[in-house]
């Protein structure tokens, strides 16, 4: 069967929630995901998208992958960089390459817009994720902590009191 990768549609949302359970689910935390339908029209459809995703489909229009990805820009390096959020394919089409179109269109597209990077973070224990990025000599960071500010602690730590002014 033949894959085709194109640029997710607002007619998408649905197909993208879809895979977005899909992954929370590979991933362990099947109630984790908050994410609406209205989520993703806003931030992803609007005059200044904040994120831009890729589907994965056969002939027939099946969605058997996404990857969702946004843009950064790197101080040092002066260019921009593509930061890859999610990559995920059902686990019924695993092995059949889209995976790796989907990688490949993600490299052309950092490519063609003069990213010096292509970014990405996996959960320590998906080996068979880090193995297929070993494979095209993708290598994790060494050196550096992800961090995080999320939920309760960027509400307090993000409001302004009068001494920020």
């Amino acid at each position: 069967m033949t894959y085709q990768i194109r640029p997710a549609l607002k007619s998408d949302v649905e197909t993208m929630l879809s895979l977005i359970h899909g992954l929370a689910i590979y991933e362990k935390e099947p109630d984790a995901v908050k994410t609406t339908t209205e989520d993703l029209l806003r931030d992803g459809f609007g005059e200044q998208p904040m994120f831009h995703c890729l589907i994965a489909e056969d002939q027939q229009g099946q969605a058997h992958g996404f990857a969702l990805y946004f843009f950064n820009w790197s101080t040092w390096e002066g260019r921009p960089g593509l930061y890859l959020e999610d990559l995920f394919v059902k686990e019924a089409s695993r092995g059949h390459g889209i995976g790796l179109l989907l990688f490949k269109k993600l490299a052309q597209i950092a490519v063609e817009r003069n990213c010096r990077r292509f970014e990405w973070s996996v959960l320590d224990w998906n080996q068979p994720a880090r193995d297929f990025y070993h494979n095209f000599g993708a290598r994790h960071k060494e050196g550096w902590l992800p961090y995080r500010l999320e939920g309760d602690a960027l509400q307090k730590f993000g409001q302004l009191s009068q001494d920020d002014d």
